[in-house]
């Protein structure tokens, strides 16, 4: 007798579809280890035994100072080098940066998701004059100079001192958090109206209707749980291009300052000296090309696991 056929939820067919993927299971540990260094930034700088401190035995004085030596001063006690000028250790700035930048992406990211779905929810659900209203609105959004606005409110702000409980960068990096996040939300939005709008159809929502259950237990308790896929695919694939977007900011020098830092605050300062020390712009730059190729890989597995009609 044959035995008997074991039923698979979607979400362990889509489990075990991603465990194939040999490059998105490399790039989910690639994004866990970038965050876990995140976290415990102090710990890994001690075990290196590096700080942020500064280092000035270590600069050429007949150099104005520029560390010695090849590749921006590497050695055993300088993994990646030290920072021109000031002699701060680059390994230990990454990694504390890595603290800022993951902060501004990962909160722009829950930020886009919350006002997303709730925005395509209502759209997709209601439709009539609330979908003309918030897909007008979010097609505004989606056309609104976010660069060059970002860049007048960071600079405005930056002549702020305080602001409720923030001030300094903590400000800085809330406003970052904010203008990334909130014009961020309409492709979100976009995305969870198209799946309302060929759900709100479906028998178990008739059904739901027809016992006579509320709008919001519709939207929450029916609908909801039936967006979890695509809402996490569009949030993995969200998170790389808010670090890009927090790098470039910084990198103009209207985002995170020192003493803090942040990957693009550090290429900032190296594109000054990075025909004299190179180094000094590859090893921020490099972390930031393998961080977004991971999130970027690690979404491309995470839908085709969800969806493998798109494959």
């Amino acid at each position: 007798m044959a035995g008997a056929v074991e039923a698979r939820s979607p979400g362990r067919l889509a489990w075990r579809r991603f465990r194939r993927d040999r490059v998105a299971v490399a790039s989910a540990l690639v994004v866990g280890l970038i965050l876990l260094v995140s976290i415990f930034a102090p710990a890994v700088c001690a075990l290196f035994g590096v700080d942020t401190a500064r280092h000035i035995e270590l600069l050429s004085i007949d150099n104005v100072g520029f560390p010695d030596g090849a590749w921006g001063g590497v050695s055993a006690d300088h993994p990646l080098g030290v920072e021109p000028k000031t002699g701060r250790d680059v390994l230990a700035l990454l990694l504390y940066g890595s603290r800022t930048s993951l902060l501004i992406a990962l909160g722009a990211a829950a930020l886009s998701m919350v006002f997303g779905v709730v925005a395509g929810l209502c759209a997709g659900y209601f439709g009539g004059w609330v979908d003309s209203v918030l897909s007008r609105f979010m097609d505004v959004l989606r056309a609104f100079p976010v660069l060059l606005f970002s860049i007048g409110l960071l600079v405005v702000l930056g002549g702020v001192d305080r602001l409720f409980f923030l001030s300094g960068n903590g400000l800085r990096a809330a406003v970052l958090i904010f203008v990334i996040g909130f014009f961020g939300f309409p492709y979100v939005g976009r995305l969870v109206r198209g799946h309302v709008l060929s759900l709100r159809r479906r028998e178990f929502v008739d059904a739901a209707k027809v016992l006579g259950a509320s709008h919001r237990r519709i939207l929450v308790t029916e609908l909801l749980p039936n967006l979890l896929a695509p809402i996490l695919v569009v949030g993995s694939m969200t998170i790389p291009t808010n670090i890009l977007a927090e790098a470039a900011l910084s990198f103009l020098g209207v985002g995170i300052q020192q003493p803090d830092t942040s990957w693009g605050q550090l290429l900032g300062s190296a594109s000054h000296v990075f025909t004299v020390d190179p180094a000094y712009m590859f090893f921020p730059g490099l972390t930031v090309v393998i961080t977004v190729l991971a999130f970027n890989l690690l979404g491309d597995g995470l839908r085709d696991a969800f969806d493998p009609k798109t494959t």
